[in-house]
């Protein structure tokens, strides 16, 4: 069976690959893949594999052969859904392989906006710390995160892992999510509205959809507390990213820490990329050496059980 992995670098790098059965799988990988080549490098391919490369209904319309779309990720949002459904299709993600890595990730940048950990490091290296007494040292803005409340936007299974640690930290947990379910001991399932207004830490869980494209906003961010810091590991394109920055500008915002973009790697001028109140990391979260073995292990399981199926 032919199988095609579109854009392997990042999965793949400093792992060992797909684990697939040569003997029943034959493999073309390549690190990554123009949109222009993605139908031409698949062709008759059975089966295929994209971490961000997007799979349209033209590349449906092109490949006729294909009939299993694998993700190296949790989500679908590169793969038009209903196109892959019409041409049979099967479309399989690996949920759960990265829950506790973002989970960590999103901890993580809170720690360094609260702990003002960039800046300090900044400024040993570049040789500032000459003096006991510098304002510099003094001045720079730090605050203890038990008291506080997080509010956790997305309450899957990296939302309720966050909201595990943030409790552990002393932190008081509201949780919103579009299907209601009872609270677990880490969080408080309240509106949005309640967590919008009582939160002085907005993480953001939830997938990319129509409904949520765009959704952190002006108006949803008007509804926050003053001075909110604003975490996502999730999707970059549900925040409205000029209306953040716009509140970052206004200080309605402090801070934002982010692992996401809408467009990445950003083009030079991106509002949120280059902020000053911004932390921003390349899109890492999920990339431990281990995370990434778990995925590819996963992914490959996908697909060895579908061929076994008979599906292929």
């Amino acid at each position: 069976m032919k199988v095609v992995v579109l854009d392997g670098f990042l999965a793949g790098y400093g792992t060992g690959g797909l684990p697939l059965d040569p003997a029943r799988f034959a493999v073309e990988w390549y690190d990554d893949t123009p949109p222009g080549q993605i139908a031409a490098r698949i062709g008759d391919a059975e089966a295929v594999f994209t971490n961000r490369a997007p799979l349209t209904a033209e590349t449906f319309a092109a490949c006729p052969c294909l009939r299993f779309a694998g993700t190296f990720g949790t989500g679908y949002n590169m793969i038009d859904l209903e196109a892959a459904r019409r041409a049979g299709v099967t479309v399989r993600n690996v949920p759960s392989y990265s829950t506790m890595a973002v989970a960590q990730s999103t901890i993580s940048l809170l720690l360094s906006i609260a702990c003002a950990t960039s800046e300090h490091a900044r400024y040993v290296r570049e040789g500032r710390w000459v003096s006991p007494t510098d304002p510099q040292v003094a001045g720079r803005r730090m605050f203890e995160l038990a008291g506080r409340t997080l509010g956790v936007i997305g309450y899957g299974e990296i939302g309720r892992a966050v909201a595990k640690t943030a409790a552990a930290l002393g932190m008081e947990v509201l949780a919103c999510r579009r299907r209601p379910a009872p609270g677990d001991g880490a969080a408080r399932m309240v509106p949005l509205g309640e967590l919008l207004a009582k939160s002085d830490v907005v993480s953001i869980h939830c997938p990319l959809t129509d409904e949520t494209r765009g959704m952190v906003d002006a108006e949803m961010i008007s509804r926050m507390k003053p001075g909110a810091v604003l975490l996502n590991t999730a999707r970059g394109a549900i925040l409205n990213e000029r209306d953040v920055a716009d509140a970052l500008d206004s200080g309605r915002l402090y801070m934002a820490g982010l692992d996401v973009l809408s467009e990445e790697p950003p083009a030079p001028g991106h509002p949120l990329a280059f902020h000053p109140r911004v932390i921003c990391t390349p899109h890492v979260s999920w990339m431990p050496v281990e995370t990434r073995e778990r995925l590819l292990r996963l992914a490959a399981e996908n697909l060895t059980r579908f061929a076994a199926q008979g599906e292929l």
